[in-house]
């Protein structure tokens, strides 16, 4: 079997015969022209972007958002992928894009970066175990040049987990859940007894990054100018794979002046700030795409944006799903039905402008992109460590061939639980699967509530995080979000929707069965937090010995 069980880990085989046949007969690849070099991929990866956080999803249009650059590149230059799909929070959501796996085959615990278990040198750390290969790697065996900007979040424990080990030649960002936007501080340490002395994440390929730590330039304006450097320096004989994973619009709620005092006019602070901070992505996004076609680049690239979960509507968060219901940390679709389309001069014409109702799913972008770069999404080093094989699926002729069906390949997706710091939280996100139309999920599940499309507005409050969840512990609730997108309507009690009530329930039961559940150990700040201080010059790093799985 792809995996077996290992000491005390709960793992079993997770590829039947019936999913193989299911690849093999569903999946038409896109076949470029001969000779053709692979596309240069731009790939976005936005942090707690809300659903009604864009203006393509706003009719009417409303001043409150303001996203010209990413409107146009969706609906005038690109497709939008209209249900795809991410995990409820982003730690699990990077992982998988990362590694091309559903969230429940690679990891589902989005507690501190740091935990690891000095016992389990195969998978006993947070984020993607070191065995699996990045798509970043894939790509480098492919001719690509690859760099990454911006958050990982996908461990950081051991070199091996890092961006320049998983794939990039060069990386640009921080590896925790977030920061200040300023001062590229955490908070992580708490028990550094040393007064004004917080850690910084901020890290340059294999050191901490080298940057002015008394200016407090802004983040994304940091990231905005790698960028270009990267793009103006890049050599197109050679195809260009740029990750790009803002810590917009994450909080802190964080941002300059000059985009604050465009939004003047909406009163909520935490909205006020949110929407002008997601102004400020997209000036990001346009900036790239110019820099892009001004280096001859964009004709020949594919550029793919979307969430790593649904906006935050809980207090703090300012972010707004309407008309979904839930919001991140939430399995109901305002948690994991996210914004994202494709886009850029690598589309045929005759695609652009359309829209793909299709599922998708964050780890079908690795499948897709080894496709296009013509290497194998076969994942050899996980096999022989017996670690769980790859779940995405090549996308790329349902995207690209304009004459190919529009159906999409898949017909299922897997719905991750939450762990958080190796502890199963049995309420907040529960999980679930989708099948076609039919949506079944499990556990109690947070925010169960509808946004109206200014939220919070002067009647309403943001929801706050101990609000009761909507219970879907006994026999779980089963929507059909093809006909019932909001999930008004649980038809799990109704008689006549037993049989497909049975039918999602049993394949709840075979997914289960496939959980990946390694003892990531424990979370160690104070060793991160005394190696960040002492040996990287106050900034977070790697503070654990190789494990040695090469």
């Amino acid at each position: 079997p792809p995996y077996t069980q290992r000491g005390d880990r709960a793992v079993a085989m997770a590829c039947t015969p019936l999913l193989v046949v299911v690849f093999l007969f569903t999946v038409s690849p896109f076949v470029p022209t001969d000779g053709q070099q692979p596309p240069n991929i731009f790939l976005v990866l936005v942090d707690d972007w809300g659903w009604a956080n864009v203006g393509y999803h706003r009719h009417p249009s409303t001043r409150e958002v303001d996203t010209p650059n990413i409107d146009r590149l969706c609906k005038e230059a690109g497709i939008e992928l209209d249900n795809f799909y991410a995990h409820a929070v982003c730690g699990p959501s990077r992982a998988s894009l990362m590694s091309g796996r559903f969230t429940i085959h690679v990891s589902v615990d989005n507690g501190d970066v740091t935990m690891n278990n000095p016992d389990n040198t195969l998978d006993g750390y947070a984020g993607i175990p070191p065995p699996m290969t990045g798509i970043g790697e894939k790509l480098q065996k492919a001719g690509y040049v690859t760099h990454q900007v911006g958050k990982w979040d996908a461990g950081m424990v051991i070199p091996e987990q890092i961006p320049v080990s998983k794939g990039f030649n060069s990386s640009y960002g921080f590896f925790h859940h977030g920061g200040d936007y300023y001062t590229y501080k955490t908070s992580h340490c708490p028990n550094l007894n040393i007064t004004g002395k917080q850690i910084r994440d901020f890290w340059d390929t294999d050191q901490p990054a080298n940057v002015n730590i008394n200016e407090e330039t802004y983040v994304e304006i940091l990231y905005r100018e790698r960028m270009e450097d990267i793009i103006h320096n890049h050599d197109s004989s050679q195809p260009l794979f740029l990750y790009y994973s803002p810590h917009l619009v994450h909080t802190p709620l964080q941002v300059p002046e000059e985009y604050l005092n465009q939004f003047s006019s909406i009163k909520d602070e935490e909205r006020r700030i949110y929407a002008a901070m997601t102004k400020l992505l997209d000036v990001n996004i346009g900036a790239v795409e110019l820099a892009l076609k001004t280096a001859g680049l964009w004709d020949n690239t594919l550029m793919v944006m979307a969430s790593d979960n649904g906006g935050p509507i809980y207090a703090g968060g300012g972010a707004n799903n309407y008309p979904l219901r839930g919001g991140k940390r939430s399995n109901f679709q305002g948690g994991i039905r996210v914004n994202a389309f494709a886009s850029g001069g690598y589309l045929p014409e005759e695609v652009r402008g359309t829209k793909k109702t299709g599922l998708m799913a964050l780890c079908d972008l690795y499948t897709t992109f080894c496709s296009l770069a013509n290497v194998p999404s076969f994942d050899t080093r996980a096999y022989q460590a017996g670690l769980p094989p790859v779940d995405g699926l090549d996308m790329s002729g349902y995207l690209l061939d304009p004459s190919s069906s529009t159906d999409s390949p898949r017909h299922e997706v897997y719905i991750g639980q939450h762990i958080k710091d190796g502890v199963n939280q049995t309420t907040g996100i529960g999980s679930g699967i989708i099948f076609d139309q039919w949506k079944y999920i499990q556990g109690e599940v947070l925010y169960p509530v509808w946004t109206g499309p200014r939220f919070p507005n002067l009647t309403g409050e943001p929801v706050l995080p101990n609000m009761p969840g909507h219970d879907c512990t006994q026999i779980g609730c089963l929507f059909n979000i093809q006909h019932d997108p909001e999930e008004y309507h649980d038809l799990a009690s109704l008689p006549g929707f037993v049989n497909i009530l049975y039918e999602m329930q049993e394949k709840w039961n075979d997914m289960m069965s496939t959980m990946y559940l390694p003892d990531r150990g424990t979370a160690d700040t104070d060793r991160a937090c005394n190696v960040g201080l002492h040996y990287y010059g106050g900034f977070y790093g790697p503070f654990r010995e190789s494990g040695g799985f090469r």
